[in-house]
């Protein structure tokens, strides 16, 4: 085994045991090297492998600091989930009544003669023409929905990210992503081989000028994004931005993965709370040709039992579907007869109503508790995107916040890219304890940041 990595097996023994606990610094390099009398292009292999596994974040001008709740071997394409006793880090909403409006549809599925055709293996990557048709009544938004034709299932929303990804960006090719993205799709690109590469963002989501520019000075494969309902700052690219983005594709001839997973939670008619202002068609109605849409049923009913969704243009439908097939990501036969079937009489219409019901009651409780702090959130949105008052810094209060509130939440360096790029923000997730213990787990957090470090 080479030195750095030997080293580096030694300062996680040290996180694990509770030796260098989470918020520690980390002397700087040189004097790290001079210590453990290695070179300081040693010292700065041992940093990277750290960062690369998870346990420490590198802050510009501050040094590098042991993260909060590292992660457990094994759990690159799990989302984390803290051991405090109120968990805002893991995002699963479940709407009252769900599980008996679900039930109806896995009632029929109990037929011997249905049963036995729905498990009788995974599901071709096209599924079936029932299927697709179910897929677009639940993808469309107004102004666009995808052709039957070119809908393909995976077992799970983050597996059709995975397929889409595989399929556009060969290994050692460069991703192009917002500086603030979806944990997972960090953990797949790393995976699959993919060098992620941060573009800058502002009030609007990406910086069409700053995707020119990085894709100019280096080519990119592909670009991923969330325009609706961003993870983690809950914000919805406007139409202007996404039309811009749209030709920029055309002019630069990339292809984007639109990742839509959020987005049912924005009602039709309604944008940010504006009566009557839908929100925009989503970037694959601005460019179909261009864009590849992702989406799941994991959060709109249940991670359980759930399908992913492909909306693909047309000329990349067969190296998607032999992506999703090379990749073992289809779908699983049960789960998408149970998925079709919950589309077609209703059930996920029922249930998205009620969940777009009960984060707004959840956002109640963010205004109530919040409401005097640097909060960026959608009144639609199921999480929040808290910047820390000083001195606090993220990874020192979400390790706070574990051990003095009870309460799990994710710092800021779990969604940037990029050294240095970590701000001094967490992430609250909303959706998965109940009301009553949300409400209070907001005060304890409210608290702390009000006591200080």
């Amino acid at each position: 085994m080479e030195e750095y990595r030997r080293i580096a097996d030694r300062v996680e023994a040290a996180v694990r045991d509770g030796r260098l606990s989470p918020g520690d610094r980390l002397p700087p390099q040189r004097v790290f090297a001079r210590r453990h009398r290695i070179a300081n292009s040693t010292a700065i292999r041992v940093y990277g492998e750290l960062a690369r596994r998870g346990l420490v974040v590198g802050e510009v001008g501050r040094g590098t600091f042991v993260r909060a709740a590292p992660p457990l071997p094994g759990s690159a394409l799990a989302e984390a989930t803290g051991t405090a006793p109120v968990d805002l880090q893991l995002n699963y909403p479940v709407a009252e009544g769900q599980s008996e409006l679900m039930a109806r549809a896995l009632a029929a599925l109990a037929r011997p003669d249905v049963l036995a055709e729905a498990v009788s293996g995974p599901a071709a990557a096209t599924g079936t023409p029932q299927a697709r048709e179910a897929a677009v009544s639940v993808l469309a938004r107004p102004g666009w929905a995808p052709d039957p034709e070119n809908v393909l299932f995976a077992g799970n929303g983050r597996q059709a990210i995975a397929a889409a990804l595989s399929a556009l960006v060969p290994p050692g090719g460069r991703l192009g992503v917002e500086a603030l993205t979806y944990p997972l799709v960090k953990a797949v690109a790393e995976r699959l081989g993919i060098r992620l590469v941060p573009l800058a963002l502002d009030e609007d989501g990406i910086r069409p000028e700053a995707l020119a520019a990085v894709h100019r000075a280096t080519p990119l494969a592909a670009l991923y994004l969330q325009p609706t309902l961003h993870n983690p700052l809950s914000a919805t690219m406007g139409a202007t931005r996404r039309a811009e983005l749209a030709g920029l594709l055309r002019t630069l001839d990339l292809t984007a993965v639109e990742d839509t997973t959020w987005a049912f939670l924005v009602p039709d008619g309604i944008a940010d709370g504006i009566a009557g202002a839908p929100p925009p068609p989503p970037l694959a109605a601005f460019a179909p040709e261009r864009v590849l849409l992702v989406d799941s049923l994991s959060k709109r009913l249940a991670p359980g039992l759930t399908v992913g969704y492909l909306a693909v243009p047309g000329r990349l439908r067969t190296a998607v579907a032999e992506a999703l097939r090379s990749g073992a990501w289809t779908a699983g036969g049960l789960a998408l007869a149970a998925a079709t079937r919950w589309a077609g009489d209703g059930t996920v219409a029922e249930v998205v109503a009620a969940k777009r019901a009960d984060a707004a009651a959840r956002h109640a409780l963010v205004r109530r508790h919040l409401g005097g702090h640097a909060v960026r959130t959608s009144p639609h949105a199921y999480s929040c995107w808290w910047e820390l008052p000083a001195p606090w810094r993220a990874e020192t209060f979400a390790a706070a916040a574990a051990e003095r509130a009870g309460v799990a939440v994710t710092p800021g360096s779990a969604f940037a890219v990029g050294p240095g790029t970590a701000p001094d923000a967490i992430r609250v997730g909303l959706a998965s304890p109940p009301r009553a213990v949300l409400d209070a787990a907001l005060a304890r957090l409210a608290a702390l940041a009000a006591d200080g470090p």
